[in-house]
């Protein structure tokens, strides 16, 4: 193990997450059911339609070529500060303060989205049932939940996530069996080829990508738990490999699934026919088992999101955190709970902040999905992808200093995922407008903006702590674990 740094008395929870519990934390920011029920019926319109179960494919084996150096740094280096850690480690500390805020401004903005999209899909869901509140009401109930467990130990919070994401994996696995036992739409559905290239480049791919691209956001976390995590070594390599195998078989199947329901040459105009394309899951959950799944179902995209806000939640008090105990931050962020040993100023912080956004949303009376999520969680999604490719480029620094560590795992396959998600990136910032219907005003540009901005006020900080303590700002990032 290599860096390690004095931990102190202000520490993380240690030895308090398993493999499973781990895994579990980082698939519920992905929200399976949110990506099914929500995202993967637009991606069927607006991307490749049957393309779809093939490009998860790919993104998977994308995924997966991320993994491989980001799984050979993590044996190097353990730390709640995850991206930042690694660019810190691997391209120096200028770097590693830069992503260091990029990441806060990317799982923030991630998180507010969030925020008004289950306020608005539990307003939906709950008026039949007779609970008829305003959207702002569910998102502060949401806020204040996920602002308790995030006080309070990461293992609270952990058995939560196992029980939400476990219940929703279940409701999708009912309807797809269910669609597996018909044999689809007239019986004859399951025929689709799932490994069609025609199909894959029908309409458009970018855009499927970009759909299916959310639905791994999330895997990088599996290092921001390693200072807790037993045997962190061996847990946070198998708990990444495990979180992309798990997001992409279940996605190929249930995409695959999906299609066959209805049937390939009937895909896109019955999802055309819909007024709220968010609809077809459940109507397929009607037809193939019965309403009360369907409404299971309802009920349990509200605890998909709930889990996705508390992972998200996670990720921005340990990014602060690490922030505090590094010196870009002030200091008493870098302090953990006495009791629960929680970066619970980091939580509270995050907490405030949210109820700030949604004060200014709801106070204007703006829509809760159109604006608050549309507007502002593809911030996030740049983010990501911009600090993978970083991270990518940081393993690949990282590795030719030491002279060690297979060719393939800390060079090609990282330069691979790095060239990919700095095509994205770029994609996705010139595009910002069309892809969140911004376009024709200041919004297209300044909201993608945040990103570097956020990125030259971390370099800013960085470069202040140099000069304050150079011995410090030297070993930004470094293991906590010898």
């Amino acid at each position: 193990m290599s860096q390690s740094t004095d931990s102190g008395a202000n520490r993380l929870r240690h030895n308090s997450l398993g493999l499973v519990a781990v895994t579990f934390m980082v698939i519920s920011a992905a929200a399976p059911l949110t990506g099914v029920a929500g995202a993967m019926p637009l991606a069927f319109l607006l991307g490749n339609g049957t393309g779809i179960p093939l490009t998860f494919i790919l993104l998977t084996l994308v995924m997966l070529a991320f993994a491989a150096g980001y799984v050979a740094m993590s044996r190097h280096v353990i730390n709640a500060g995850a991206f930042y850690a690694y660019a810190a480690r691997g391209l120096g500390g200028s770097w590693g303060g830069a992503v260091s805020i990029m990441a806060l401004v990317a799982y923030n903005t991630m998180q507010f989205g969030l925020i008004g999209l289950l306020g608005g899909v539990a307003a939906g869901v709950f008026a039949p049932m007779g609970l008829a509140l305003p959207w702002w009401a569910f998102s502060l109930i949401a806020i204040a939940l996920v602002g308790i467990l995030g006080y309070r130990q990461v293992d609270l919070s952990a058995k939560v996530m196992v029980v939400l994401v476990g219940l929703e994996y279940l409701i999708v696995l009912i309807v797809d069996f269910a669609i597996l036992k018909s044999g689809g739409a007239n019986g004859t559905g399951l025929s689709v080829n799932i490994l069609d290239f025609h199909a894959l480049n029908s309409g458009s791919l970018t855009a499927a990508i970009l759909f299916c691209l959310g639905s791994f956001i999330g895997i990088e976390a599996t290092t921001i738990y390693g200072e807790e995590a037993r045997d962190p070594e061996r847990t946070i390599p198998r708990a990444t490999y495990l979180s992309i195998l798990m997001i992409g078989i279940f996605f190929v199947f249930t995409t695959w699934l999906m299609i066959a329901g209805t049937g390939a040459e009937k895909l896109l105009p019955t999802l055309g026919a819909l007024q709220d394309p968010t609809a077809y899951f459940f109507n397929l959950a009607e037809t193939y088992t019965n309403g009360t799944i369907s409404m299971i179902a309802g009920l349990l995209l509200v605890s998909s999101l709930f889990a996705a806000l508390s992972a998200f939640h996670n990720y921005i008090a340990r990014y602060s955190y690490v922030a505090g105990r590094d010196g870009l931050l002030p200091e008493a962020f870098g302090r953990t709970h006495d009791a629960h040993q929680s970066p619970h100023i980091g939580s509270v912080v995050q907490t405030i902040g949210a109820l700030i956004v949604l004060a200014i949303f709801a106070g204007l009376g703006l829509d809760p999905i159109l604006n608050m999520f549309t507007w502002i969680s593809q911030i996030g999604t740049l983010g990501v992808i911009g600090m993978m490719g970083i991270t990518s480029l940081s393993v690949i620094a990282f590795f030719a200093r030491r002279s060690d560590g297979p060719a393939l795992s800390t060079k090609i396959l990282p330069a691979v995922a790095g060239l990919i998600m700095a095509v994205l990136f770029v994609y996705i910032f010139w595009n910002y407008g069309d892809l969140t219907g911004t376009t024709g005003g200041h919004l297209s540009w300044l909201l993608p903006s945040l990103i570097p901005a956020g990125g030259v006020v971390g370099y800013l900080l960085a470069q202040r702590l140099k000069a304050r303590d150079p011995a410090r700002f030297a070993r930004m990032g470094a293991s906590t674990m010898g």
